[in-house]
This record gives structure tokens, sequence and C-alpha cells, in this order.
């Protein structure tokens, strides 16, 4: 549990740092200057064909887990439900 806190910590600091930088980006350009395309720090971002495969794997993969983890919890309760 520790490792995954720590891993989304890393994350979290990771985000903010380049959020910062961008910030800080944006501060430092004249208003003369042109606009910046990718300025919506918040807007999606379309992902090359490589991500968006390894994408839905991983969503197959969810899917995957959590059918079998409703099995498994299924399972669980008609052994809990059953007289000793």
């Amino acid at each position: 549990m520790a490792d995954a806190t720590t891993a989304a910590k890393e994350r979290i600091d990771q985000a903010l740092a380049a959020l910062e930088r961008k910030v800080l980006e944006l501060k430092a350009r004249p208003a003369s200057a042109p606009p910046i395309t990718d300025d919506d720090l918040f807007a999606p971002r379309t992902p090359n064909p490589a991500d968006a495969a390894r994408i839905a794997a991983l969503e197959a993969a969810g899917r995957e887990a959590s059918d079998m983890l409703a099995e498994a919890a299924q399972a669980m309760r008609g052994l809990l439900n059953e007289p000793a």
C-alpha cells in the first residue's frame, strides 16, 4: 500500500511541477504575443495510436478483472450463506 501511495504522490508532484512550469511560461509571455495553441491545460489531448492501443488493452484488462472479482464475490456470498 505504501508503494502505491508513494507512486501516486510522485505522479501528483510531477503534475504539479508541470502545471507550475506552464503557468510561469504563460506569465512570462508578453500580452502582445500570439496565443499558444495548447494553452488550455484541461483540454483532452488526442493520444497517438500506440497510446490508444495501450489504453484499450488496459481498459479490457480492467473489465476482465472486474468480471472476475464479481464472480469471486458471488462465490464468497454463496459460501457465506451455506449452513455450516
